[in-house]
This record gives C-alpha cells, structure tokens and sequence, in this order.
C-alpha cells in the first residue's frame, strides 16, 4: 500500500522530534493535544534551563504546565483542553510528605497552586473572578519561583520550581491560577489515600 499524506507527515514530525531531542534542542513534553491539520503531536520546548533538586523529601509528584503558544498567531483559538495543559503524575498519592517539581514547558509564564477540595467541590468548578483568577483562600502552598522552590513571580518558559507539603487524606486540585489558565483549563484533581 502506497503511504498517505497523513502517515507521510506523522513519520516526518516523528524523524524532526528524534533528531532535536538527539541534538539538546528540546525536550520531549508529556502534554499531549491536536496539532496543526488535526495531526496528533505531542508539545515540545526549548531545554529545560534548571533541574529540579534530585533529592527531595518524601513521595515525588511531577506537573508539567503547558501551552498553544502560537494558536492566535495561526487564526483561530484552539479547544480549551488543547490550548493550555496542566498533568499531575502521578494523580493518587499516599497522605504524609509529598514533593511537587513543576516543569513549564510552554511559552508562557505559569504557576502551581495547590487547593483543597471540598465535600461536593469539582475539580475544574471553581469561578475565576473578573481578572481571571479564581480564590487561593485555604492554599497548602505554590511553586511559582523560576528555577527555585516555593512562591514567587511565576515558573518562565523552560523553567522549573518545586514545593514540598504534608498532604492528608483528600482531594486536591493543582491549577495554574495566573489570569485566565484556570478558566483555559490548567487544573487537575489530585486524591490522597491512606
């Protein structure tokens, strides 16, 4: 059988990925999502410029943040779930000392904020205000300090930072609560057994 267009561009895209990830160009991002002409892609950045501490305390939890930094460019906006990414791995931990290392692997600037959910609370229910953002009230804690741990002015593009929490038996929500990504559809839930 003759290959088609798509399967030309699909192992094309796949050959271009290899050869940056060989070259130090990129990095492989586990964000997934729609590329251009609806071909599957997976989302790559510039090389992370800092790593995270190897030898943080208690359970490793990983977020990568991300986005579809060139979807206004090309004319349209891109679906919700498409347009910006946030991915907790793993989303079930054990309650006690857990430690998140955030990687931003889009273009812009982006944040991590940890919230409690509440008894009958959604993940991905909360109501941004008019600036975008939705209430923090009740926070355990946040990386957001570019290639350092805990709060600060936001994680940069290709950057990281890392928090270490005591998290109890629960659900959680991870978002991004910079104006508008959580409302773009940058949160997960996250559930603590015992």
């Amino acid at each position: 059988m003759f290959p088609t267009l798509k399967s030309k561009i699909a192992v094309t895209a796949g050959a271009l990925a290899a050869v940056l990830l060989l070259a130090g160009c990129a990095s492989f991002n586990p964000l997934g999502g729609s590329g251009m002409m609806n071909s599957s892609t997976r989302y790559y950045s510039p090389k992370l410029r800092c790593p995270v501490p190897n030898n943080l305390p208690g359970q490793l939890v990983t977020v990568a943040l991300g986005d579809m930094g060139m979807s206004q460019m090309m004319g349209g906006v891109a679906p919700r779930n498409v347009r910006m990414r946030l991915v907790v791995l793993p989303s079930k931990v054990s309650a006690g000392e857990v430690s998140i290392a955030v990687s931003n692997l889009g273009w812009r600037t982006h944040e991590l904020v940890v919230l409690p959910l509440g008894e009958g609370e959604v993940a991905g229910g909360r109501v941004p205000n008019s600036e975008g953002e939705i209430d923090e009230t009740g926070s355990l804690g946040e990386a957001s300090n570019t290639c350092g741990e805990g709060s600060g002015e936001g994680i940069k593009a290709g950057a990281t930072s890392w928090v270490s929490l005591t998290l109890k038996l629960g659900r959680y929500e991870f978002v991004c609560n910079l104006p508008n990504h959580y409302a773009d559809g940058m949160w997960q839930e996250v559930i603590v057994t015992s």
